[in-house]
């Protein structure tokens, strides 16, 4: 007897097209064409290529900082297309956590404080957004400085604020920029296995726009750009690592009717 599990979709990009207007010519600058792929709930995915592949101009449509110019994209079921500035701002707010290289900290803050931040513009009363940020440092392993500013934190420490803030607001979807970027190996690898950790215990959907190949490694899946387009085993092609056979395998998915 064989069980069938329906995966549901985080993301699904859909045809998606982004242009820019070229420098000091009519012919726009073409950075993603005719993008498709799905993210499924509790995935871990890398997105990756070659500087100019497209891969930030995929993070930023992802994390509704731009739109495309045409394609669809669904986030949590909701067509999320075409949203205006403000429409963005209230999803983004509501269903993504973000986390940077640089951490970006506020640096007369405590780490408890920056935590709570993405709480402070929602209807959030004081005492919850501390007990929220408390439990969400707690999980990062950071219950004993949740006190300390930026400026008393080791870089690993940092990123491990930075994750918890991006936790702190219970989003569907973390999206991560080079995490792992301004660490060392050693460090970098800790918050790699924090990742898979929260992964874990918590389902939590995980995207990261990264060049380092060992970050890829340890995703579940990857998905490789080059030129704007779709590119097939992208670890291997460029970066040179060998696949280990769970990278390649893509979720089942089930067609959903959409209206």
């Amino acid at each position: 007897m064989t069980t069938d599990y329906i995966t549901e979709s985080v993301v699904r990009i859909e045809d998606v097209i982004k242009d820019f207007e070229g420098n000091g010519s009519d012919v726009p600058f073409r950075a993603l064409d005719h993008v498709s792929f799905e993210i499924q709930r509790g995935e871990m995915v890398a997105i990756m290529g070659p500087s100019g592949s497209g891969k930030s101009t995929m993070m930023n449509i992802i994390g509704l900082l731009d739109v495309p110019t045409s394609g669809r994209y669904w986030l949590d079921g909701e067509d999320v297309s075409n949203l205006d500035r403000k429409q963005q701002a209230h999803v983004r707010n509501d269903k993504l956590g973000f986390v940077f290289q640089n951490f970006n900290l506020l640096p007369r803050l405590s780490a408890l404080k920056n935590v709570e931040l993405p709480l402070v513009y929602g209807r959030i009363s004081a005492a919850e957004r501390t007990e929220r940020a408390r439990a969400a440092l707690t999980a990062v392993g950071l219950e004993s400085k949740l006190n300390n500013r930026p400026n008393e934190l080791s870089g690993g420490q940092k990123q491990r604020v930075a994750i918890a803030r991006a936790l702190v607001g219970n989003p569907s979807m973390l999206l991560a920029d080079e995490p792992t970027g301004a660490l060392d190996t050693r460090t970098g690898s800790e918050v790699l296995e924090l990742f898979r950790e929260l992964n874990h215990e918590q389902g939590i959907t995980l995207v990261v726009i990264t060049h380092d190949a060992e970050v890829g490694r340890q995703m579940d899946r990857v998905i490789g750009l080059r030129d704007g387009q779709l590119a097939d085993n992208i670890l291997e092609s460029y970066y040179g690592v060998a696949l280990e056979p769970s990278i390649t395998k893509v979720p089942e998915m089930v067609e959903i009717a959409r209206d």
